[in-house]
């Protein structure tokens, strides 16, 4: 009788990565660009400065993704809604940054 060499499960493959796979135990932790460097004003005459709080289309980023303290987010609203109502900054747009 003639033997067969074991035939491998299809059903499960071999898994082998090219590169080590990056594991990221604890993330960066957030905090308030304004409590750091200690502003007590947003000027909204200076749209250069927001915009590092907008995204590409022009939108608000929120907090859980800036890290910026509630009172400063509402600081932070209100001064560019203000920007873009005087006309500094685009309501709408394709690749603000």
């Amino acid at each position: 009788m003639e033997s067969y060499p074991l035939v491998k499960n299809f059903y499960e493959p071999e898994i082998r990565y090219l590169t080590p796979l990056e594991i990221e135990t604890k993330p960066e932790n957030k905090y308030c660009f304004f409590k750091k460097y200690n502003i007590k004003y947003i000027d909204f005459k200076n749209p250069s400065f927001l915009i590092k709080f907008l995204n590409e289309r022009g939108e608000i980023l929120p907090r859980r993704i800036t890290g910026t303290s509630k009172k400063f987010q509402k600081k932070l609203k209100r001064a560019i809604k203000k920007c873009k109502h005087i006309g500094l900054l685009p309501y709408l747009t394709d690749g603000l940054r």
